[in-house]
């Protein structure tokens, strides 16, 4: 498959790079062609601006800024995202991301009612690998948010019978150098199938 794999971490030498590695390297193993895009290394800026605010809607729009991001996502067949997880959500650039990239025309269409009709059919699936610093039984508590966000947000604007995989590591702030080492086995594992 086409696997546009989306990275978003601040630090090259973080936990969450050395996740990014081991993701690409088990998907190209696996013999999936691997589109990568690094939004910090890129600088990307998350600000939806006031005139796209204003053009919004407007499936006619130049977006000329967003035209790469665009074509990478409409060339995927499936999408990888690896981030940390801060305060039960999104990192901002990649909060940022989806405002600015994932827009009507581009991955839903209003129709009726303002039904969302989707527009991303080629992604086939979806994979998240995120590290959370909360313990498990509080991300229970609050409802994990995030894989609701993919769940009822995000994997509907995709192929009908999209999957969604979640491999996440909960309580990274006091993980021992044998937990992170088993997790990113975990990831090469799931990926290497994917």
């Amino acid at each position: 498959m086409r696997v546009l794999l989306v990275h978003c971490h601040p630090r090259p030498d973080s936990f969450n790079a050395a996740l990014r590695e081991a993701a690409a390297s088990a998907l190209e193993v696996a013999g999936h062609e691997v589109e990568s895009l690094n939004l910090y290394e890129e600088n990307f800026d998350p600000r939806l601006s006031a005139r796209e605010r204003g053009a919004y809607y407007d499936e006619e729009a130049g977006r000329p800024e967003l035209a790469g991001h665009i074509a990478a996502l409409r060339r995927a067949e499936a999408l990888v995202l690896v981030y940390p997880t801060w305060w039960f959500g999104l990192p901002a650039m990649l909060k940022g991301w989806f405002d600015r990239v994932w827009l009507p025309g581009v991955a839903f269409a209003l129709g009726g009612a303002k039904v969302l009709q989707p527009r991303l059919t080629n992604i086939r699936r979806i994979a998240v690998v995120t590290t959370y610093g909360s313990p498990r039984w509080l991300l229970w508590l609050v409802g994990w948010p995030d894989w609701r966000l993919f769940r009822f947000g995000i994997r509907p604007l995709c192929a009908r019978r999209c999957r969604l995989d979640w491999i996440a590591l909960t309580g990274m702030d006091r993980a021992t150098d044998e937990a992170r080492t088993r997790f990113l086995e975990r990831v090469r594992r799931a990926l290497s199938a994917f």
